[in-house]
Order: structure tokens, then sequence, then C-alpha cells
């Protein structure tokens, strides 16, 4: 087989390498074996860390920094994008929210309060549509820190404030939005997530996402509590239902909260991100795609980067293959998303931190060897 251009649509390697890095070295790659081919990289996300990162790569736009409040309160320094067009904005919460952080993981005392903040920056500076990336982060608050953020009172049953964060819940009894942002709420706000998981319940928020941010057993069952105290609150303020709506459960369930006061809805990040690049025509006349993650699993053919890029691939008849730091149990099912092939990077049985020391290295190595098979087989 030989090869003539190459596209390289990559996620970032959580703790070892950033999306961009990961294309550049799977380049390398492909040059070893095919040096005269064309090496496309498109950096990839799905709503986490490196969605900004990916979509001013591919568009073009301008980085804005802004100090805003952090998920444990102290203040930090994030960022987010304005695409080209100057009307779209592209946030990820991580960035202000984020599990990295906090000093010490905390999922009932951490607050989205700094995202809100950042929401509301971007709608101040025109912004009609943003995209707000859900993966990351180190809250359960259900949106409540962004929500005071923008302006909405969360009030205890004498009417005074309470702590916008996960077990500040407890004492919730009222939401009064009246003094909510109205920049804000005239925006388009389109939630990028891969989870279906809703606010509440066995499956919700708490329970699965909790543990990784620091809940314990009690913990879950706690918060779980006050997601759906919170839940009622929104219903009496709002009309609106939101325990138990798929997706409503990201990011400690931020995305619940703000469907129940904005006009924000929920779609695959990764989707979203391959078609507003225009996917499609980048595979034009490609004859190989090489995708990846950190971890491929029974997971990622559930709106994965490479369930998305697969997915692209076999509509264009374009041979794709995965590259992962680790293969888990039920990889498999990523091979009926379009992927023809899933490898691991990993050449030594060696522990994560000293793996990650070597993914770059590793990243360009495999790939080299896969190209180096595809050109044995055409000649």
């Amino acid at each position: 087989m030989d090869v003539k251009k190459a596209v390289i649509a990559i996620d970032s390697f959580k703790g070892s390498m950033s999306s961009a890095e990961a294309c550049r070295r799977a380049a390398e790659g492909i040059k070893a074996a095919f040096p005269r081919a064309e090496t496309v990289c498109i950096p990839v996300a799905d709503g986490g860390e490196g969605t900004v990162e990916a979509y001013l790569s591919a568009l073009g736009g301008e980085r804005v920094e802004v100090e805003v409040t952090g998920p444990d309160f102290r203040p930090v320094k994030a960022f987010y994008g304005i695409l080209p067009d100057k009307s779209t904005a592209v946030i990820e919460m991580a960035a202000a929210s984020g599990l990295p952080l906090v000093l010490k993981r905390d999922a009932g005392g951490t607050t989205t309060y700094g995202t809100g903040e950042l929401l509301a920056h971007a709608a101040a500076r025109g912004c009609k549509s943003i995209i707000l990336g859900l993966g990351g982060s180190a809250t359960n608050d259900g949106g409540a820190g962004a929500l005071s953020a923008l302006g909405a009172k969360l009030l205890d049953a004498d009417g005074r404030p309470i702590r916008p964060t996960g077990d500040g819940l407890a004492r919730l009894a009222d939401i009064d939005a009246s003094g909510l942002d109205r920049t804000v709420a005239k925006c388009r706000v389109t939630l990028a997530c891969d989870v279906d998981n809703p606010l509440c319940g066995p499956k919700g928020a708490s329970h699965v996402f909790g543990p990784q941010k620091g809940a314990g057993p009690d913990d879950v069952l706690r918060l779980d509590e006050n997601l759906m105290r919170f839940a009622g609150c929104v219903k009496r303020a709002t009309g609106r239902d939101i325990a138990s709506i798929p997706g409503g459960g990201a990011a400690g369930g931020i995305a619940a909260g703000l469907m129940g006061f904005l006009d924000a809805r929920i779609q695959s990040g990764v989707r979203m991100f391959l078609k507003t690049i225009k996917f499609d025509e980048v595979l034009s006349g490609a004859d190989i795609v090489v995708t990846g993650e950190g971890r491929v699993d029974a997971q990622s053919a559930c709106g994965k980067v490479p369930s998305g890029v697969g997915a692209y691939a076999e509509k264009a008849g374009v041979p794709a293959i995965v590259v992962a730091g680790d293969i888990g149990e039920g990889y498999e099912s990523i091979l009926s998303c379009g992927i023809d092939a899933v490898f691991s990077i990993n050449h030594l049985a060696v522990s994560f931190q000293k793996a990650k020391r070597r993914s770059a290295s590793d990243m360009t190595d495999t790939v080299k060897n896969i190209a180096l098979l595809l050109r044995a087989m055409g000649s």
C-alpha cells in the first residue's frame, strides 16, 4: 500500500501528550516510511481538555485569558477562544473548574463559579454562540456555581444565599433567576460532551463521577440527594424537569443546571468539532486515517474521538487505525465505528509514570512500524 496522504486526528493522552504533540509524533512515524507523503494533522478533542486548542488550531481565532474563581474558590488564570467569526466562543470548563486546579479532591466543596464567569466574559465580548466543553471537572454542584456567577440567587429557607457547591445545595430552598445575566441568557449555548448520564440516580453525576473527584460512598449518597433537591428547585422556578435529561449529569451536573435556565443543548463534542471543521473535506484523497486516545475500551464507541473520526473515515471509504496508550476490556466495540485496527503504543510493561516519559517516542515508533507494514504489503 502506498500512502500519499495521511490524515492524523488524535485526542490528547492525558498526562502524557497534548493532542497536537500526539499528531505531530504520529506524522513523524508516517514520514519515516513514506517520506513524500502529505500528512495532515488535526488535533481533536471531545469537549474536555484541549477543546479550545483544537478549535483555534483548525480554524484560527483569538485566545482570551481571564482570571476567575477556581473550583476551590482560589483565583486561577483561565482562558477561552473566540473564533474568526467574532461571534462564537469556545470554552472548556476544565480551564476554570478542572480537577488539576484543586489542591485536594473534594466533590462536595468545589464550585463551577469560574465557568460562569467565563460565560459572562464571552457574552460581554459580543459572542452570541458559545460552545462549552464539558470534561475534566472537579465539581458536583449541578452548575449552581455557574448560575450564581451569572446572577441567579440560590437561597436557603431564610432567604440567605447558600454556598454554591455540591454540599451547599443541602440548604437550597429557592432559586431566584430574575437577576440572571440577560446577555448570556440570549446566547445559544452548546454543551459538548460524550456521556449520557442523567443528573440524579444510580447512573447520575454523583454515583458515576463523584468518586473520581474524591467522594466516598456516604458522600455520593449525600451529593445525589442534594442534586435531587436542586432539580426540584429548578422545576419550581422554571417548570423544567432536569433530573433525568440524558447527558444532564455531565461535569458534575452543570449540563442539567444550564439547561434549566439557558438556551442550552447537548451535542457530541467530537462530532460537532468534526462537522465544524468540515472533516469530510479534509479526508478527500486520503489513503489512511490515524486516530487515537490515551485509553481505548468499551466506552470508546460512545462518543469518544476515535468513534467520531472512524464514522467519517468509513463514510469516505478510508482505512482508519487507532493508536492508544492502553487497551482495555471491550475495546472491540470501536471496530464497529469505522475503525479497522487498534494498536497500543506502549513498548514496555512499566508504570504510567515511566510510560508517559517515553510516550512521544513510542508514538512515533509505533506509527512508523504500522506504516512500514503498509509499505511492505504494497511492494
